[in-house]
């Protein structure tokens, strides 16, 4: 592998594209943070230097959040890569209030029909979505391909170039700009056909899931005190988990509730598809979404979740608070949400405006169990 860096001579203030200022984007993620934007410094350094190359016949961008990138680049129509469905959503809305034409979403899991010969990428926040992401780009780009990826000079980790220096033969580092940071990769190792997958052991289980989802290698910790405490009832016959990860909760019900119609419900492509890999019975019925518009009024005895919070590096408690009100709508009279919490989050204020009665089954110095019914 060649370390070495890339001599870009560029100053954002004075040359390159000019952000383009007519367009307008937004986080659509339910925050009220005012100071948070939808794109960052690496996303304008990442443009910016893309706008001073000769035109590539394909693109595809990698982890665009909310369609910063998207948005700039639309004329050449890239194929947007996705992994969470709120993202998908993030980018539609900002792509029509542009007056900007849908482009195509694929996922991880679909082959890019023409092989592309440049990507962009905002890098993830984990390591392993990082080598997922490369694995895909490696199947579906030409031998020719170069990838920039950015991110912030703050979430540089020194695993980035080693990982990358498994795909690529040359590894280019930019210098930093606005605290921004590009990396810029070229020539294509030979593919190697890696293991995407982790095992992790839960009471006599083993659960298998993506790199990337949540919790890497062992079930965390507020979902294990949520296990040990959750109160089932014999006539608890659907139930949801949501935000279901790689389908342990939702499982664990299951052995609990035989008979009982049990649906898994995730944001993240990468936690769904692992939830099937691990609940492949016909009382499972996997969903990949962000919220819970597929089901109808009433639908629910039991939703059972360990609601997320943050928000890549943000936490954003605006986006479960969301979800408990459609989870009051979803569930049947006299149904149950029960949930985990750190207990800083401080979630029975927003839970006893929505529901009749909300009570604290278990707590510790950490986690709280609440049970809510409608």
């Amino acid at each position: 592998m060649v370390v070495a860096d890339l001599p870009i001579k560029l100053d954002l203030h004075t040359q390159g594209m000019e952000i383009n200022n007519t367009l307008k984007f937004s986080r659509f993620d339910l925050s009220e943070d005012r100071s948070l934007r939808a794109w960052s410094a690496a996303d304008e350094y990442l443009l910016s230097v893309f706008k001073e190359e000769v035109e590539p016949s394909s693109v595809a961008i990698y982890n665009d959040r909310f369609g910063f990138l998207s948005g700039h680049i639309h004329s050449i129509s890239p194929v947007v890569v996705t992994t969470n469905k709120s993202q998908e959503q993030a980018i539609s809305a900002n792509l029509n209030q542009n007056g900007l034409s849908e482009l195509t979403f694929l996922s991880p899991f679909e082959d890019i029909k023409t092989p592309v010969n440049r990507v962009l990428m905002k890098m993830p926040k984990s390591l392993g979505m990082f080598q997922l992401y490369l694995d895909h780009l490696v199947r579906n780009s030409t031998d020719e391909v170069t990838v920039t990826f950015a991110f912030m000079t703050r979430h540089f980790s020194a695993s980035l170039l080693k990982m990358a220096g498994e795909y690529f033969e040359v590894v280019e580092q930019s210098k930093a700009i606005k605290k921004a940071r590009l990396i810029h990769l070229s020539q294509k190792r030979p593919r190697v056909k890696r293991d995407l997958t982790t095992s992790i052991s839960y009471a006599d289980r083993i659960y298998k899931q993506y790199l990337g989802v949540f919790s890497s290698d062992h079930i965390d910790y507020a979902t294990q005190y949520f296990l040990e405490n959750i109160a089932t009832d014999e006539s608890q016959e659907t139930v949801l988990d949501l935000g279901s990860g790689n389908g342990v909760i939702g499982i664990e019900i299951g052995s609990k509730l035989p008979g009982a119609e049990i649906h898994l419900l995730d944001d993240s492509i990468f936690a769904i598809e692992s939830a099937k890999l691990n609940s492949t019975g016909e009382e499972f019925h996997h969903h990949y979404a962000n919220d819970l518009e597929i089901f109808k009024d009433e639908t629910f005895d039991l939703i059972a979740s360990n609601p997320p919070f943050h928000f890549e590096y943000d936490i954003n408690i605006q986006i479960p608070i969301a979800l408990f009100k459609s989870c009051y709508r979803c569930l049947k009279t006299g149904g149950e949400l029960q949930l985990v919490a750190n207990k800083h989050l401080n979630y029975l204020t927003h839970l006893k405006p929505i529901f009749n009665s909300v009570e604290v089954l278990a707590e510790n110095q950490k986690f709280v169990v609440y049970k809510c019914v409608k």
